[in-house]
Formats: C-alpha cells, structure tokens, sequence
C-alpha cells in the first residue's frame, strides 16, 4: 500500500513539474518571443537574458541545464547581439554564453564553462574562457553523447 502512494505522489509531482516548465516555456515563447525551437528543454532555472530575449536562438533538441545564463546584451560595451545555441547542444549547470557567441550543432559546454567566442559543431568545450577540449563528438537528443562501438574488423 505505501508503495502505491508513494508512486502516486511521485507520478503527481512529475506532472506538476512538467505543466511548470511548459507554462515557463510558453511565456518565454510568447511573452518575451525568445527564439526557442518546440523540442528544446530549458531547466527551470536557467537565465534567458531578458534586455533583448528576441536576440537568442536555441534549436532543435538542445538542453540548457540548472542555472546556465545565456546572455544577449553586454552592458559594459553597450552591445546588443544574436546569440545561437545550435541542434542538439547541451549547456551544462552554471555554464554562461555571453552575448553574439554562436554555437554549432552538437556542442557540449562544460558546467561552469565560459563561452567568450564561436564553438565549431560536433565537439566538447569546457573551463574559463571556454576551450575545445575534444573535436568529433556526435550527440544525441539533448546533447548527451553517442557511445561509438568499435568495429571488430578494425
């Protein structure tokens, strides 16, 4: 019996989260016309730059994780760019792309990484300024990244 309950409350809470994170989504979409594509995942609480929201683009199956700031305006400079995150990119925890970077399709940005300049697709960035420290990667949706099996004949 406790089992059941227990699966219950955790089926509501899941449903409650996702209802959340939709209803944020919608209002980032519509309210602050943030380019974001319809199968990307934003956390909860990642920080989508506000001053100029429609200067951001996040594509296809692409992550942004738990306090990421994607930044679209820098106010020491009085710069306002486009930001790009490309398909199926993931933006680790506590990563921050500044303003007018473009990220590749199939990036993975380190958590905690700063990202200061353009990153090529299909590779791994990490560190402070953010530095390609693996180039070839494949992902999947949301970022994570394939597991290649070596072929036998090989």
């Amino acid at each position: 019996m406790y089992h059941n309950k227990s699966c219950k409350m955790s089926f509501i809470r899941s449903i409650i989260r996702l209802l959340i994170i939709s209803c944020r989504l919608f209002i980032l979409r519509r309210l602050y016309k943030i380019d974001i594509s319809k199968t990307a995942r934003i956390s909860f609480r990642a920080k989508l730059d506000k001053t100029k929201p429609k200067l951001i683009h996040i594509g296809d199956e692409s992550y942004i994780a738990s306090g990421a700031i994607i930044f679209s305006h820098d106010f020491s400079r009085k710069l306002y760019k486009d930001t790009y995150v490309g398909k199926r990119c993931f933006i680790g925890a506590n990563a921050i792309v500044m303003c007018g970077v473009r990220i590749g399709d199939e990036v993975v940005v380190g958590s905690g990484a700063i990202v200061t300049k353009d990153v090529p697709s299909h590779c791994i960035v990490a560190g402070n300024p953010a530095r390609i420290i693996k180039k070839g990667i494949r992902t999947q949706k949301f970022g994570q990244i394939k597991l290649y099996q070596e072929n036998s004949d090989e």
